[in-house]
């Protein structure tokens, strides 16, 4: 494996706080969600997953990085925990995921990172929202967070658009207006429909 201190962009005496920035700085970049349907997804997987064997090198055996202090380590076990989930095996993750007790903010956003891979995303987005809520600085959560509040509105447009979607003030207004116009016409809606 490469020199760790290499491989995040550091000094060898950095300090815990400066490598943590660095590791958040440079997972956010090679996430696997910002190459889905890119040529350099390999690249950039390959390259995230040495990111994180570089942060749970120079943080695991106990560290606090990521506020984990129960079941198998500090940071390492969050890092093991995103290698699973971008390899897509989140039956696993989720279950690493759950006997942890200490739920820390990465907690919530790899547990909001499960269900929104398994296109449950009411509950990812409330795991993501408190992830992001107990660490408001944290610019890899909020980034997540906002690109998937951004697909909801799309997803939500486009289904408007086609006719889905339909909002029960919609359906009122609908009722109302198809009523006046049989009144207009010299009835009432049951008559006329």
């Amino acid at each position: 494996m490469k020199d760790p201190y290499e491989v995040l962009g550091v000094s060898k005496d950095a300090s815990r706080d400066e490598i943590k920035k660095a590791y958040r700085n440079l997972a956010k970049k090679y996430h696997p969600d910002n190459y889905m349907n890119n040529p350099l997804a390999d690249l950039a997987a390959e390259k995230f997953k040495e990111i994180n064997e570089a942060y749970e090198q120079l943080t695991g055996d106990g560290a606090q990085t990521s506020g984990y202090t129960g079941h198998g380590g500090g940071a390492g076990n969050f890092a093991h925990i995103r290698n699973l989930i971008n390899m897509n095996r989140t039956d696993e993750a989720e279950r690493e995921l759950d006997v942890m007790t200490n739920r820390t903010a990465e907690w919530f956003f790899l547990k909001g990172s499960i269900f929104m891979r398994r296109g449950w995303h009411a509950q990812g987005l409330n795991f993501i929202r408190q992830a992001v809520n107990m660490e408001p600085n944290n610019p890899e959560y909020r980034t997540v967070l906002s690109r998937y509040m951004a697909q909801g509105q799309q997803y939500r447009r486009v289904s408007q658009d086609m006719g889905y979607g339909v909002s029960p003030c919609d359906c009122c207004q609908g009722m109302i207006c198809a009523d006046c116009c049989c009144e207009c016409m010299g009835g009432d809606l049951i008559r006329c429909c």
